[in-house]
C-alpha cells in the first residue's frame, strides 16, 4: 500500500464527544473483529463514496469519515492491509499482537492523527 495512502474510517454517532472530537473507540478494533479495524483504501474510493457505501449499500450509521494514513499506522508498529473480501475497496488496520493496553493507547494516538487531519467526508446530520 502507498504510504501516504488515506485509510478512510466511518465514524458512528456514538464516537464523537460532547465538543464534536472523535473519540479513540473509533480506532479501536472490538472483540468481534479479530484485532483488524476495517477501513476503506482511499487509493481506491474517496471518503464521500466510502460513506456512500457503508450508510446506503451497508445500512449502516455513520456521522462522516475520518483517516490516518499508511505511513500512521507503521509509525505505530500497525499493520494496514488490502482485504478485499467483502467488497474491493475494504481494508483492515491488523492490531494483532498487540495487548489490551497497548491497542487502547495506539487507538488514542491513531485518534489525535485524524482529529488532526479533520472530517475527510462530513459530519453529516
Amino acid at each position: 500500500m502507498n504510504r501516504d495512502a488515506l485509510l478512510f474510517r466511518q465514524i458512528h454517532p456514538n464516537f464523537i464527544d460532547r465538543g464534536g472530537r472523535v473519540t479513540s473507540q473509533a480506532f479501536k478494533p472490538s472483540p468481534k473483529d479479530n484485532s483488524r479495524l476495517s477501513v476503506y483504501d482511499g487509493d481506491q474510493i474517496t471518503a464521500e463514496e466510502s460513506w456512500r457505501h457503508y450508510v446506503h449499500e451497508l445500512g449502516y450509521a455513520s456521522t462522516g469519515v475520518m483517516a490516518v494514513t499508511v505511513a500512521e499506522c507503521h509509525d505505530h508498529d500497525l499493520r494496514p492491509e488490502h482485504d478485499p473480501d467483502p467488497f474491493p475497496e475494504h481494508a483492515v488496520i491488523d492490531f494483532g499482537g498487540l495487548s489490551k493496553k497497548c491497542i487502547r493507547s495506539t487507538a488514542k494516538k491513531l485518534a489525535a492523527c485524524a482529529n488532526g487531519r479533520g472530517w475527510q467526508y462530513g459530519p453529516v446530520g
